[in-house]
């Protein structure tokens, strides 16, 4: 399945655009692979995962810029199961991979797909400068669906054929809202909005380096931590359920409104 856009919203249509080879082979090959890789805690696909549209519109008046997908059933309905420990947690997100460069949302110089996230997981709370429920209690927000910044990199050790890309070096490569973990993983408090099918990530202009012209898709994905294992990744993609372009070729451009 792919897309066109119509004004300033990717849809689902029948084009197919594959710029990004080595990517689609890892999904077209995700399903083999799943039998051999941890995921008992993933939910199952269904309409509250299958992205139907999305789009990026730059705000000019308010300098923002608003992420959205919609989705055929209810965005944020699904919500993973908590398994009681960090290790083996699951990871639900709603995820936007972007032309964009680490070092425009706060990372240090690098490579790699940086994606804004809205993800869900109940066993801990990675949002220590954030109340995403409004309890006044800062560690027991990760069930609510909150936002990150990720630099996602090639890794087939996992299904999904990505995973977050790890470092050494935090006080280097990671900008001051990071949890800490030791993981290109940014904890940034954009306002995540769930209303009927659509999810709404909103970003201030300047948390992008002042850019609106990048690129971008839409993906559903289940990941899950892993802090036992050295023969995986620390959080990896096991499960895509959805791409909007088909390919992840990020064909998708922001509108201005």
């Amino acid at each position: 399945m792919t897309k066109r856009v119509f004004k300033d919203q990717a849809v689902k249509s029948t084009r197919s655009v594959i710029a990004r080879p080595a990517i689609l082979l890892t999904i077209i090959l995700a399903p083999m692979l799943a039998c051999a890789q941890p995921q008992n805690n993933a939910p199952s696909a269904g309409p509250d995962l299958d992205v139907t549209s999305a789009s990026v519109r730059l705000y000019t008046d308010l300098n923002i810029l608003v992420f959205e997908q919609h989705v055929a059933g209810t965005a944020g309905a699904t919500i993973p199961k908590a398994v009681g420990t960090v290790d083996k947690a699951p990871v639900l997100g709603y995820v936007f991979p972007t032309t964009l460069k680490p070092e425009d949302v706060g990372f240090g110089v690098g490579d790699g797909i940086v994606a804004l996230a809205a993800t869900s997981h109940p066993d801990f709370d990675d949002t220590p400068l954030w109340d995403e429920n409004g309890d006044r209690n800062f560690k027991n927000d990760g069930r609510v669906f909150h936002s990150h910044w990720v630099v996602l990199v090639p890794d087939t050790r996992v299904a999904g054929g990505l995973a977050v890309k790890e470092t050494k070096q935090i006080e280097q490569d990671l900008p001051p809202t990071a949890p800490g973990m030791p993981m290109f993983l940014d904890s940034p408090g954009f306002s995540v909005k769930l209303i009927g099918n659509t999810l709404r990530l909103v970003v201030p202009l300047d948390r992008t380096g002042g850019k609106s012209d990048f690129a971008f898709d839409a993906v559903t994905a289940y990941m899950e931590v892993n802090q036992s294992d050295e023969g995986r990744p620390m959080l990896g993609v096991y499960k895509v359920y959805d791409v909007l372009s088909g390919d992840l070729s990020l064909p998708y451009k922001v509108a201005a409104n």
